[in-house]
């Protein structure tokens, strides 16, 4: 895998595949690079990706205290150490990186975001009691009683998306990184999103969304679209927070109408 640099001097792995285009892929909470298994062939068919490992898991490194601004910094240094304008494309908290990442470079061409989990919404659940229960189980060696938790109690993620999340190759790897979720779960709701900010995000952003995801996620969609200048929302039809997962055909064709579409 290769390695940029971040700000604070974490090294941040990513691989390297495919030709064509750069299309950055950034995951999502307790994921690594290799969440992308199920639409990396289809993705490598068109573009040169870089499929990021974020901070603490995987092969990039971590600090002892966690700050949520380090990790676009990291998203950031990926995007400008390529040298052509990048195609981003965060899910979920990666998305919310790589919608802060937006605003610390200018090596962008376009911005895909699939439900970044944006505090603005009354829906958002009240997640401290689970968090507690979490780190509990982490802390007794259950860290996949921790996880199951996490999908459930707060993300909301449906039955069969779950049961579609648990037989990915993935999972172990997301069991193992679970300690990860409760940090930037405190994280996500610490963050006070400011709309004006976004007002010079200008590049075409396509806005990711299932028709079954939490209305949380929902509400925090249309928010950030009413706040980009360019931005335009897609709904995945009976799929919830992990298209790419149950859906992997249907996100690809959304995804390649997107980018191949005029700006």
């Amino acid at each position: 895998m290769g390695t940029v640099t971040s700000a604070d001097d974490t090294p941040i792995a990513f691989e390297r595949s495919g030709n064509g285009p750069p299309l950055v892929l950034v995951h999502g909470t307790t994921a690594d690079h290799t969440r992308w298994a199920p639409v990396l062939p289809a993705l490598e068919e068109h573009f040169t990706v870089y499929a990021i490992d974020r901070r603490g898991r995987g092969e990039s490194g971590d600090t002892e205290e966690y700050d949520l601004e380090r990790e676009f910094e990291d998203v950031a240094a990926v995007v400008e150490s390529i040298d052509e304008p990048v195609i981003l494309l965060g899910h979920s908290y990666g998305a919310l990186c790589s919608l802060e990442a937006a605003l610390q470079t200018d090596n962008l061409h376009k911005l895909v975001l699939y439900e970044p989990p944006l505090p603005v919404s009354d829906h958002d659940p009240d997640t401290e009691d689970v968090l507690d229960e979490m780190t509990a189980l982490v802390d007794d060696g259950e860290n996949e009683q921790a996880l199951v938790r996490f999908f459930s109690g707060i993300v909301g993620v449906p039955p069969a998306e779950l049961d579609a999340l648990r037989v990915a190759p993935n999972w172990p790897a997301r069991v193992d990184a679970v300690h990860t979720a409760i940090r930037e779960e405190r994280a996500r709701k610490g963050y006070e999103f400011d709309a004006t900010r976004f007002a010079e995000v200008t590049i075409p952003t396509l806005l990711l969304s299932g028709s079954e995801s939490a209305p949380f996620l929902k509400d925090a969609t249309d928010v950030l679209d009413d706040a980009l200048p360019d931005g335009r929302i897609a709904v995945l039809d009976g799929q919830a927070h992990a298209a790419m997962n149950t859906a992997p055909d249907r996100f690809i064709d959304e995804v390649l109408a997107f980018i191949r579409g005029s700006s």
